[in-house]
């Protein structure tokens, strides 16, 4: 995904000189209730229904060095899922320790629950998120906000102390509770850690500030990599490695792994992402850092970890990027009088997965990279295809039984594992064109908020189905492939369970259902439970829904969206209700769980 509209903020740490002038909301909850593990058979119901991908891709390609950056890079990749699950969770830790003592069978068990939902919150069967350990339930900001922190209190806090607002919102920050224990351990990593006092400036004195009189009152951030100071220091010395290992055979992604080990020091990701996007790599690839902020529910605007390493298939990425031309044109013809010019060739590479870490594991299909618009601006963006997820056997057999429980039987047959392919890779174009900041020059994220994914998200998809036809007609799609790629559409648009309002992707994709409906591609027979495709009212009907999505990004007001996401993400029991119920009672697995044949004996 790429969250073009995310700029880059002041340096992180900050604390406000005063406390609260006013009394604010009523702010910090008492904490939920501890859950009760559970049962070997509710865990039975999730394993059930679960089925495991083993990623195998060949190595062959590289050499010494690179398989020792291979190593390497697979220690930080560990490093980033425990903080990846920290984040997400306070207890994650403890629950993962004790989980790995436990030599029954249940307990055994709930570490591969724990495997999968990476942290002790499992998503039930009706899509509801439950503990499965003895655990409180996550607050909407997880685990890098005060834990009791709500999103009245903070936005009280920031409207009194607006000079606060850079750091309290930053990308790459937790945000604390200005206690004495708290100040204590962040002025420890400051001390043990010299290179980290130097590359933040300022932050110590804030911090020792602060200690002469402390206040839970008051809230101030410290950057990542303060945040997780160990384990900062210890990613950037094997990366250290891992480019010296690989600079024989690979002098530009050797620099890209040493700019990126300064960067977690810094928590400035430019210069990596300068060289990541400019670079021009041999066999390997790799997304390095805190990216993507879906698991911020309280305000959608902090990133958390992911690694991604990968194989490159060189033959299938040269022809790929041969094939990619003329996206101006395509950002001309988007259905807005604003445009912008757009670099003509982006860098775009087919790979396999050789392991993924934190919150890019998963069925992960595509990276479009960096976020923030000012290096997007700069540097332009990175896409990242993963060819071994989106054509494993076994996932698209999946696909083809969703999209034939829901689809009549003339059309089941349209949909191909090179059609989810392309639609994948064009949605990631799709985060390249259209609008980055509002008509007034906002951020997105600032603009519209929690929110903001969600409409970047449709906006993406909408516009890879909205240039198909165009494509079509330069030769790149066949008539039989622009079809493929409207039925991998319509599959990406239904839903086995209502979507809770903080899921984007599944709200999104819901509203895009309804559209369809609305506008007759798609037609409903209760007789059947099935559903048509009308393929000729289907571009128009792209065409329209995407102009209203470019227009509220444009505009920026979270109202509006708001009232457009409540109007489109609607969910009627006898239509949508008993589409998801087929698609249910065909599904042998419902969820997916990734080994990796790198990670054997690690």
């Amino acid at each position: 995904m790429n969250l073009p509209g995310f700029r880059r903020l002041a340096c992180c740490v900050t604390a406000a000189a005063l406390t609260l002038t006013a009394t604010p909301p009523s702010g910090a909850q008492p904490a939920g209730a501890v859950s009760p593990e559970w049962s070997p058979a509710l865990v039975s119901e999730i394993l059930d229904k679960t089925q495991t991908t083993r990623l195998a891709p060949s190595l062959a390609q590289l050499d010494a060095g690179e398989r020792i950056a291979v190593a390497k890079l697979i220690e930080v990749g560990r490093i980033f899922q425990t903080i990846y699950e920290l984040q997400r969770h306070r207890s994650a830790p403890d629950v993962r320790a004790s989980l790995a003592r436990r030599t029954d069978v249940h307990g055994r068990n709930l570490a591969t629950l724990y495997r999968l939902f990476q942290g002790p919150i499992a998503t039930t069967l009706d899509n509801k998120r439950v503990p499965f350990a003895a655990v409180a339930d996550a607050p909407p900001g997880k685990n890098v906000y005060p834990w009791d922190l709500t999103k009245a209190e903070l936005d009280f806090y920031v409207a009194a102390h607006p000079a606060e607002r850079p750091a309290l919102t930053h990308l790459r920050s937790v945000v604390r509770r200005a206690e004495m224990a708290v100040l204590r351990r962040d002025l420890g990593k400051l001390r043990q850690y010299p290179v980290l006092d130097t590359l933040h400036p300022g932050v110590r004195a804030r911090l020792e500030r602060l200690s002469k009189a402390p206040d839970r009152r008051i809230l101030y951030a410290i950057p990542y990599s303060l945040a997780y100071a160990d384990e900062m220091i210890e990613a950037h010395r094997l990366l250290e490695e891992a480019a010296a290992a690989v600079e024989p055979s690979d002098t530009e992604f050797a620099r890209f792994l040493r700019n990126r080990g300064r960067d977690l020091l810094s928590n400035d990701y430019e210069s990596g992402d300068a060289a990541w996007l400019k670079g021009r790599f041999k066999n390997l690839n790799a997304q390095i850092g805190a990216y993507e902020t879906y698991d911020d529910e309280l305000y959608g605007i902090r990133a958390f970890y992911s690694l991604s390493l990968l194989v490159a298939r060189n033959a299938e990425g040269g022809a790929l990027r041969k094939a990619m031309q003329g996206l101006q044109a395509l950002e001309d013809s988007l259905p807005t009088e604003r445009h912008k010019k757009v670099e003509e060739t982006i860098p775009v590479g087919v790979y396999d997965v050789i392991a993924d870490f934190g919150q890019s594991r998963g069925a992960n299909t595509a990276t479009n990279l960096p976020n923030e618009a000012y290096l997007n601006a700069r540097y332009g963006s990175i896409i990242l295809l993963r060819a071994n997820i989106m054509r494993d056997p076994g996932i698209f057999r999946g696909n083809g039984d969703t999209f034939a429980a829901a689809i009549a039987a003339p059309y089941a047959g349209h949909l191909t594992a090179d059609a989810n392919f392309y639609r994948t890779l064009w949605h990631e174009v799709g985060h390249y064109l259209g609008p980055d900041t509002t008509r007034s020059g906002e951020a997105l994220d600032v603009a519209l908020g929690p929110d903001a994914s969600l409409i970047e998200e449709m906006k993406a998809d909408l516009v890879s189905l909205y240039v198909a036809k165009e494509l079509g007609r330069r030769g790149y799609y066949s008539a039989d492939q622009l079809r493929s790629v409207y039925a991998s559409g319509v599959l990406r648009m239904l839903q086995n369970n209502r979507p809770r309002r903080e899921q984007p992707y599944n709200m999104m994709q819901l509203m895009q259902w309804n559209w369809f409906l609305d506008r007759g591609v798609l037609t409903f027979d209760p007789a059947t439970g099935k559903m048509k495709i009308a393929y000729d009212r289907y571009h128009e009907a792209v065409r329209t829904l995407l102009a209203q999505v470019i227009a509220l990004q444009e505009k920026g007001d979270r109202a509006a969206a708001e009232a457009f996401i409540t109007r489109w993400g609607r969910w009627e029991e006898p239509l949508h209700g008993r589409v998801a119920s087929a698609i249910r009672a065909q599904q042998r697995t419902r969820y997916r769980l990734f080994d990796y044949a790198a990670l054997e004996g690690r």
